[in-house]
């Protein structure tokens, strides 16, 4: 069930900027087709940060990739994405090309193989504002300084003249995000935006982020696998497994009281700071992530799940409200599970904040 629309404090409800409902993808493979992401719905108001966490090859980034239609041909796509209350599903592609850097931008988690090595990050910057913003190459460049000024790169006006490889890790994920906001796209994108950083340089890039917020009310969807990142950032999480959503909550109910068995072994399978060395065993999630050509119409986690029963095997849960939990935060708790949890606390005390 997707939201229509979202409330504000002041008691008005605003229509979301993204709206994402029913969202299919398969590819067509020698193997038979892989159903990659199946039914999703989600939400994103304006100024929101929502997070997208789960396992590797759960559908994150794929979902992700679907939005602004940058798939390979492989990829069937169907269902509803909404972009400012434009369909994006099906667009031609001169709508889709339109939306993307001015409505929609990315940030990949490989800046060095997302940049281009042979241009200078300045003129990649100006490009994309001589093409959306069509400024002139003066005014562009001198844009670019003032959004590498924006995302905390210092000497922005000898730095414009330098390539990537001339930059660490961690400014050239900066000039990556500064592409992305060039021309304030009303939603960014951030695939794994702290992957291979080290923990200083990622509070960094997470700052960033929430400065863009802040300062711009850029809507923000944040794909990771860590939790970390989630707690810090996030408004919402969305939790997916093998292609679909288990789990749907603001960021404090979810860490307090998750209530699907998957989410559950997320959190204790996530090391949690301040946890003295020998007291605390990382718990493990049994067995394999299912074949994504293979899925039956179940619970794709009732072989993994402590829970399940016949009938986890047998149908597949809805989502729905979650139980007594439903009310206790100010964003709905939805969860696809036929046993879950109820009022039970996560398995640890701590948070990996």
């Amino acid at each position: 069930m997707t939201a229509t629309a979202t409330s504000t404090e002041a008691g008005t409800t605003t229509a979301p900027v993204l709206e994402v409902s029913g969202l299919g993808v398969r590819f067509a493979t020698e193997a038979g087709t892989v159903c990659a992401v199946d039914g999703v719905d989600l939400t994103l108001a304006q100024g929101e940060i929502v997070g997208i966490v789960g396992e590797s090859g759960c559908g994150k980034s794929v979902t992700a990739m679907s939005l602004a239609g940058l798939l390979p041909r492989s990829a069937t796509i169907d269902g509803s994405v909404r972009l400012l209350g434009r369909e994006l599903v099906g667009a031609r592609p001169a709508v889709l090309r339109a939306a993307r850097g001015r409505d929609i931008a990315y940030i990949f988690q490989e800046p060095m193989s997302s940049l281009n090595p042979v241009l200078t990050v300045g003129r990649q910057i100006t490009e994309v504002l001589q093409v959306h913003e069509k400024l002139s190459r003066t005014d562009a460049l001198e844009r670019a300084v003032e959004l590498l000024g924006v995302v905390g790169i210092p000497s922005a006006r000898e730095r414009v003249k330098q390539y990537p490889h001339q930059l660490s890790g961690g400014m050239r994920q900066r000039v990556m995000i500064a592409m992305a906001v060039a021309c304030q796209p009303k939603v960014l994108v951030a695939d794994e935006p702290t992957t291979a950083l080290d923990v200083t340089v990622q509070a960094g890039i997470l700052d960033v982020l929430r400065g863009l917020r802040d300062r711009f009310g850029t809507s923000i969807l944040v794909i990771t696998h860590d939790l970390g990142v989630i707690a810090d950032v996030a408004d919402r999480v969305v939790v997916m497994y093998a292609g679909r959503v288990v789990e749907r909550a603001g960021v404090d109910e979810l860490f307090a009281r998750p209530q699907h068995h998957y989410t559950s072994g997320l959190l204790s399978a996530s090391p949690t700071p301040g946890r003295h060395a020998g007291t605390h065993r990382l718990q493990e999630i049994p067995g394999l992530v299912p074949v994504l050509s293979e899925q039956p119409d179940a619970c794709t986690f009732a072989d993994r799940c402590p829970a399940a029963t016949d009938r986890c095997r047998a149908s597949a849960p809805p989502l729905e409200p979650a139980g007594a939990t439903a009310g206790a935060d100010r964003h709905e708790h939805v969860v696809a599970c036929w046993h879950p949890r109820g009022d039970a606390p996560r398995p640890s005390t701590e948070d990996p904040r």
